[in-house]
């Protein structure tokens, strides 16, 4: 028996496979690291902000338009706080302001700092004056403040963004632009809560008067610049078509005509639970900030790494075994973390170099993560904000949209799995050594860290409110934290919840900004109008209708994270499919699958932008090859459309039928695709006989069913006789 010196054994430790932080989150590119006195007020202006939601959701509740309000206002304060207006250059020591930024910052603070001090007055004479409102400036004779503090609002906010947009940030520093737009954001609040009972009757009517517009527009100006800095430029040029088309309809042709209105009407109406108080800030101001609470809640007690080390003694020794950990523990981080992107990043950082290390190409290995993290939208009990908003805009029981998904996640990741592993069969890979991997012995003892999850799952089946359920598992999270390591005190239960505001900042803004387009379409009609395109289209086909349905949910969804895409579909796309004659829950399942899909479809696949960064590979081939591995989930929407029983909405052999035909034709689809079947390769006319066996069972009944499964058969039979012939002819040969 030979003794280990401690180098070997350390070196022997080093080898060894398994997730360690894997569930942090990293800063992102324009994302300060805020530290001295200011970073310690905003971790507790976070702290707070979380905590004022939980006390709302679940002690006193806040009225819904206030608490709408304060949560957007919130959600850009710390936005601003933290997230710069472009790239930060972190080893950048900061620059002496030069002479034009002080000419900038002089009136624009001069303006905010005017415009704080008038509503700050405002409050004070009708809180402690008796005065139902302030009365006129003493320059001046009728020269009334408000007007003249919206003015100032809209002229500093202006200002402020275009001089972020000039000077460039430090990274550990709040730019004084910034300053200003945080105080503008809390001064747009402070007028909406102050005039809220006139606004709920006069917004978006000929009552309203330029006061209102010019701060209703600084409050969109707000929301779009933060969409921005989280979300980049594909959501805000999709807002600004949106923005355009209400003023521009008068001139438009057909169907995209309507009257068109003035601006004082539309920014108002737009700042209403019609628009950026609607839907989609509802969702955002409930479940979102107490789902990704939850998140920061696991992170902290390090369930994310377990999922990821279970996962890799579950399936690394499998063939090509790091590629199934990816498609197993995107999924488990999918239930925890609310973005494609967001689980690229959280898992691929460690499952693409494994995979690259057993022999998949650098583009695949980025594939298949993009494809895997995009999945985890999908998956119950929590699949992303998405859901949520779904049970908001449908009234459907979330319970029942959990139910629902469960088999079209199962197919999801099943056409995965199948396209990974006919892939590691076509090139002949292997798995991970055993003794690379963690023990799957010891994951089982440590398998208490699910309980969160069960306790959720249950809760929510036991009839309590998604906000209570989400509760106690938040709660359930920080107790099983004190059978880790890594048990949760007072440091640690703050810095959850400081993380939990961190996270959902940018979901609260593409939220917030997605408002605007449903206000736009609200407003203009326009969702009825392609509902009745939709429907004359459907005349000829509903193939063609449902086909046309699934392009625009993914154009829409290109950019987007999946919160906004579906957000926007739903309010476009979604009725037009319930005109044709489609159940509620069909169609807004169909938009949804495509919204979250759009994440990997090229040319702009946000997913597969993150894990070809991961991968030091070409971002659109990487894209194009994510789109590869997610083909298969392509056609699972048409299916749970001729087979609503995929959804769960039939009886249990039918459910049982057609997801066990569903799994057959997600193989058949993936061996098309790979040019693998069975245990041999598919030459190009067995690969077509495939993908037509595949597309015939997409319609889930007996006939087609039994014709793919018919050619499918034809093809094994080909194969077992192209392999016999070879058999024979190698010993005369030899």
């Amino acid at each position: 028996m030979t003794n280990k010196t401690p180098a070997t054994a350390e070196a022997e430790a080093a080898e060894k496979i398994g997730a360690e932080g894997v569930s942090d989150i990293p800063l992102g590119h324009n994302e300060r690291d805020l530290t001295g006195m200011v970073g310690k007020v905003i971790f507790f202006v976070c702290v707070f902000y979380t905590l004022l939601h939980l006390y709302a959701l679940n002690i006193s509740p806040i009225e819904t338009w206030a608490f709408r309000i304060i949560h957007v206002a919130g959600g850009l304060t710390v936005g601003f706080a933290l997230i710069a207006a472009f790239t930060l250059d972190r080893n950048k020591d900061p620059v002496p302001m030069t002479p034009l930024q002080w000419l900038a910052l002089v009136p624009a603070a001069g303006f905010i700092v005017y415009a704080a001090a008038g509503i700050t007055f405002a409050w004070i004479a009708r809180e402690y004056m008796g005065l139902r409102m302030p009365p006129d400036l003493p320059f001046g004779d009728g020269v009334a403040l408000l007007p003249t503090l919206a003015w100032a609002l809209f002229l500093g906010t202006t200002l402020a963004i275009v001089s972020s947009w000039i000077w460039k940030d430090n990274n550990r520093h709040i730019h004084w632009a910034d300053w200003l737009l945080m105080a503008a954001a809390l001064i747009v609040a402070g007028y909406l809560l102050f005039v809220l009972n006139r606004w709920r009757l006069a917004a978006g009517t000929p009552m309203v008067g330029q006061t209102e517009f010019l701060v209703a527009l600084s409050g969109v100006m707000l929301i779009m610049e933060l969409t921005r800095r989280v979300a980049g430029l594909a959501l805000i040029i999709i807002t600004a078509v949106f923005l355009a088309y209400a003023f521009a309809g008068p001139y438009l042709p057909g169907i995209l005509e309507h009257r068109g209105y003035s601006l004082q009407r539309f920014f108002t109406y737009i700042y209403t639970d019609n628009g950026i108080l609607g839907p989609t800030t509802a969702v955002s101001s409930t479940y979102i900030i107490l789902f990704i609470t939850f998140a920061a809640f696991l992170q902290a007690s390090r369930v994310g790494d377990y999922f990821v080390n279970f996962a890799f003694a579950a399936a690394g020794r499998a063939r090509g075994g790091p590629a199934k950990v990816s498609v197993f523990a995107s999924g488990l981080m999918g239930m925890i973390n609310g973005t494609s992107a967001g689980n690229v990043v959280a898992t691929g950082s460690l499952t693409i170099p494994l995979m690259k290390k057993v022999g998949y190409h650098p583009r695949s290995a980025g594939g298949i993560e993009a494809a895997a993290s995009t999945g985890g939208q999908i998956v119950p009990p929590i699949m992303g904000a998405g859901a949520f908003i779904m049970a908001e805009i449908t009234g459907i029981p979330y319970t029942e949209i959990a139910m629902a998904a469960l088999i079209p996640a199962a197919l999801y990741f099943l056409s995965i799995y199948l396209m990974v592993d006919l892939e590691a069969r076509r090139e002949g890979m292997s798995g991970l050594a055993k003794d690379q991997l963690p023990k799957f012995s010891k994951m089982v003892k440590q398998v208490y860290l699910f309980f969160p999850i069960i306790i959720l799952i249950a809760t929510l089946f036991m009839g309590y409110s998604v906000i209570r359920a989400g509760t106690l598992a938040m709660v359930s999270a920080a107790v099983v934290s004190w059978f880790t390591p890594y048990k949760m005190g007072p440091r640690q239960l703050l810095e959850a919840l400081s993380l939990g505001a961190r996270m959902a900042i940018p979901l609260i803004a593409v939220c917030a900004c997605a408002g605007i387009i449903v206000g736009v379409i609200s407003l203009t009609g326009v969702g009825a109008r392609f509902a009745s395109m939709l429907l004359n289209i459907a005349d000829a086909s509903h193939l063609l209708a449902l086909f046309f349905a699934m392009c625009i949910s993914i154009l829409l969804g290109m950019g987007m994270p999946t919160t906004a895409a579906y957000a926007v579909a739903a309010s476009v796309v979604a009725p037009g499919l319930q005109q044709i004659g489609i159940p509620p829950l069909v169609a807004h399942f169909f938009v949804f699958y495509y919204a979250v899909l759009s994440a990997i479809t090229p040319p702009v696949a946000l997913a597969g932008y993150a894990a070809a960064a991961i991968a030091g590979t070409d971002p659109l081939k990487t894209a194009m090859t994510s789109f590869k591995f997610g083909l298969a989930a392509f056609i699972v929407p048409f299916m749970f459309f001729y087979s609503p029983a995929l959804l769960m909405d039939g009886t249990w052999d039918q459910i049982l039928r057609v997801a066990f035909t569903a799994g057959i034709g997600i193989y058949l689809l993936a061996a098309a695709v790979q040019g693998w079947f069975l245990n041999d390769r598919a030459n190009l006319v067995q690969r077509v006989l495939l993908l037509v066996a595949a597309l015939a069972m997409i319609a889930g009944g007996w006939m087609t069913d039994l014709a793919g499964v018919g050619i499918g058969g034809l093809v094994l039979v080909w194969q077992l006789a192209t392999a016999r012939s070879l058999a024979a002819k190698a010993p005369q040969e030899s």
